[in-house]
């Protein structure tokens, strides 16, 4: 459903076609967007956290854990760029609306759920609402604005995002030891009713040409099959099920794969141009998001239990040990997209997994009598130091390997493959690491499956530096000279998926995501 064409928007109301980010309704306009992006980034945040606790109150096996994490993931990976496009369409304001009201009822589902499998359901649906809401956040700033304004709008966008991302390990810490689990989804509907009082000063927009661009629905429900056939397959062969309840989905996920593929290259205008991929560059870029995020949501996945169950942390403590990473994305992503530009992207893009690599290594340190200062911090902070060099140059190779035209969409195609490959990781990694049943809560089995699991990131992380050796042009002006403007990214502050915004002289055909 992505056209190849950059939309034109329906001017907001103002001077200059926009409103002033320094009057009234600008600040609305931001504190109803930051509100918004803030929701799904609290609760990204928290519910790794949370999963020891949930699984002793809800009696939960790894598997059922599994699937509270990738249910919303399934969901909100598959309709992201349909949520995209529905803005587009019918108003991005009112796209927003509906993504809130429907995130703000499954999160109160979610927190009202009294066995693993309504929980589970409950974040299927939160993940639907996410695919409305995280697009639209960023849309409204991209589109309400004067264009004077919009660069230092996404700016601050990005940066109170940042400090959202920041607070929220204290908060559903705190949460999670206090008033308990069920209110990190709870707290999500007061945060609604504010983004509800703010929106009335948001101005509508959309793109006057979706309506010519059919919806790709064949395509999203193909994505789903396709994620969670490979979903239940991974997942059910790591617990006590049938070889019939494993291969069945397996090969249904694989076989709605392989037609997803058929009809978006039939199609006039697709959910996923194919034809991105003719870029060996923008390739090479996906491949190496694919093996990074899957690195980092396999750590970050793992480690909160492995703090709780065999370290002793508390949620407020195991939820805050990964702050260094937030911060260090805070204070370096922009001087790393810097040197990007200045030396070309291979040399952030080798380091910086490399680095990252010898961060999940020191996560071996994190073992049982293991101190924070020695042990866990030294492991966070390189982990956080690599991340920080590869994420801002990773989106703005993805950004110039294609024309600026479609600048969005790619970036939108990138946020997707770093969504999916946290959803398989998370699928496949307990089973690839022997971690089954309940053996989560057992000290010993727990301690050696995390072992394995931070060598197997740390492989992860050393294929993608693999890969930006071998893929990468060293030098920037060959970035310039075949495409003919500078990669920027202005929101590089990402830590579970990467950022989406091109540079603000770049027009985009699609505005998504979470920074």
């Amino acid at each position: 459903m992505a056209s190849s064409q950059a939309p034109e928007a329906t001017p907001a109301p103002g001077e200059g076609g926009g409103v002033a980010l320094s009057s009234t309704r600008g600040r609305w306009i931001l504190a109803c967007a930051v509100l918004a992006s803030g929701m799904a980034m609290l609760d990204g945040t928290v519910v790794n956290v949370a999963l020891p606790t949930l699984g002793k109150d809800l009696d939960a096996s790894i598997g059922a854990l599994q699937w509270v994490v990738n249910a919303y993931m399934l969901t909100l990976s598959a309709l992201l760029l349909l949520g995209g496009a529905l803005g587009d369409r019918i108003g991005r304001r009112r796209t927003l609306v509906i993504g809130v009201v429907w995130f703000a009822a499954a999160s109160a589902l979610c927190g009202l759920a009294q066995d693993a499998g309504t929980l589970i359901a409950a974040r299927t649906l939160q993940g639907i609402g996410g695919a409305l809401l995280t697009p639209g956040s960023l849309a409204l700033v991209r589109s309400s604005y004067r264009p004077d304004d919009q660069a230092r709008a996404v700016g601050a966008w990005s940066g109170l995002g940042g400090v959202a991302g920041a607070i929220g390990p204290f908060l559903g810490g705190w949460l999670i030891d206090g008033p308990g689990w069920r209110w990190i989804f709870l707290i999500n509907v007061p945060l609604a009713a504010l983004v509800l009082f703010a929106v009335r000063h948001v101005p509508e927009s959309r793109d006057e040409t979706a309506a010519q661009r059919p919806f790709d629905v064949a395509g999203a429900c193909l994505a789903a099959l396709f994620l969670a056939g490979i979903s239940f397959a991974l997942i059910g062969a790591s617990g006590d099920t049938s070889t019939a309840s494993v291969v069945l989905p397996g090969v249904l996920g694989l076989v709605a794969g392989a037609v997803f593929v058929v009809v978006e290259h039939r199609r006039q205008d697709p959910m996923l141009p194919l034809e991105l991929f003719r870029s060996r560059l923008f390739t090479a870029a996906n491949v190496m998001t694919l093996c990074l995020y899957a690195a980092i949501g396999g750590i970050l996945f793992l480690l909160p239990v492995q703090l709780q169950t065999t370290l002793g942390y508390d949620a407020l403590q195991a939820g805050t040990a990964t702050l260094p990473i937030t911060v260090l994305m805070l204070l370096l992503s922009a001087s790393a997209g810097d040197l990007a530009r200045r030396l070309g992207p291979r040399l952030p893009l080798v380091a910086g997994p490399l680095v990252a690599a010898a961060g999940a290594l020191l996560m071996l340190r994190v073992r049982p009598g293991a101190a924070y200062v020695t042990d866990v911090l030294p492991a966070v902070v390189v982990l956080g130091l690599g991340m920080s060099l590869f994420v801002a140059p990773l989106t703005a190779t993805v950004l110039a390997s294609v024309d600026a035209g479609r600048a969005g969409l790619a970036s939108g195609v990138n946020n997707t493959a770093a969504r999916i490959a946290q959803l398989l990781v998370v699928a496949g990694l307990p089973l690839a690491v022997g971690l089954s049943g309940t053996a989560y809560a057992d000290p010993s089995a727990l301690n050696t499956a995390f072992g394995k699991a931070a060598v197997g990131c740390a492989a992860l992380f050393a294929l993608a530096a693999v890969a930006a050796a071998a893929f990468i042009r060293p030098s920037p002006a060959s970035w310039h000279h075949e495409r003919g403007n500078e990669p920027q990214c202005t929101t590089c502050l990402g830590v579970d998926a990467p950022p989406l915004e091109p540079g603000a002289g770049a027009r985009e055909s699609r505005s998504s995501g979470e920074p």
